[in-house]
């Protein structure tokens, strides 16, 4: 199994609105320079992640995203599989034939399940540490 750069883009961009949501709705705008990516690449993950319900957007000045619920009931798995293909194609992708085939699905599997454990919130709070520690010149 393999992330798309799509999964990746998604879950940095949703660390980068979650950090910032205590202000308010975030622009795209900001994520994209921030993030350093195409605002209509953006545009189209927000769309997806909209659709599942991970985000909510608001109209108007001032206006951007905000999370659809709290970060802590946020999975990586679903940021990844709201913005990505199937995930269970991508783990057999360019398997079908090989006899590792079964190995390649249960990789994919544990992978998937890991994910799913790990939250936004405990991103964000990892995000947080790393910025303090630079901070303090660690």
């Amino acid at each position: 199994m393999r992330i798309s750069t799509k999964g990746r883009f998604a879950v940095n961009a949703l660390v980068d609105l979650a950090l910032r949501a205590p202000d308010g709705p975030v622009a795209l705008a900001s994520i994209s320079q921030r993030q350093q990516i195409s605002l209509s690449y953006l545009e189209q993950l927000f769309s997806r992640l909209r659709r599942l319900g991970l985000v909510e957007s608001t109209r108007g000045p001032g206006g951007g995203y905000t999370l659809g619920r709290d970060a802590e009931r946020i999975s990586v798995a679903e940021i990844v599989a709201a913005v990505d293909e199937s995930l269970e194609d991508a783990a057999t992708e360019g398997q079908a034939q090989d006899a590792s085939a079964a190995l390649w699905q249960r990789l994919g599997a544990v992978m998937l399940q890991h994910m799913g454990t790990i939250s936004l919130a405990s991103l964000v709070q990892e995000q947080i540490r790393q910025v303090r520690l630079q901070d303090l010149g660690w």
